[in-house]
């Protein structure tokens, strides 16, 4: 697993990540419905207030809101789950 060593929030629901591989940079959240347990991200300053939840490795803004970090990274590289296996077998 690829694990998540750092996250910001940043304007226009953008988080920057970082990996411990070396792979950072920014993922646009914009496109996510702030409705249902998105909708804290509504309140002024609240997306932008991400923390790490050590506990499992993920973004969180709160106990019932955290985002899966890989998920995150296939985000990031730009890729499917079923592209980054292909690669992944390739190079094992």
């Amino acid at each position: 697993m690829i694990k998540l060593i750092e996250v910001k929030g940043m304007p226009d629901f953008k988080l920057f990540l970082k990996y411990e591989n070396g792979k950072e940079g920014v993922v646009d959240l914009s496109y996510i419905e702030r409705r249902g347990i998105f909708d804290i991200w509504n309140e002024p300053g609240k997306f932008q207030s991400v923390y790490m939840n050590t506990e499992v490795n993920a973004p969180a803004w709160s106990d019932e809101l955290d985002l899966d970090p890989f998920n995150l990274y296939l985000k990031l590289i730009g890729k499917t789950f079923e592209e980054y296996q292909k690669e992944k077998q390739t190079v094992s």
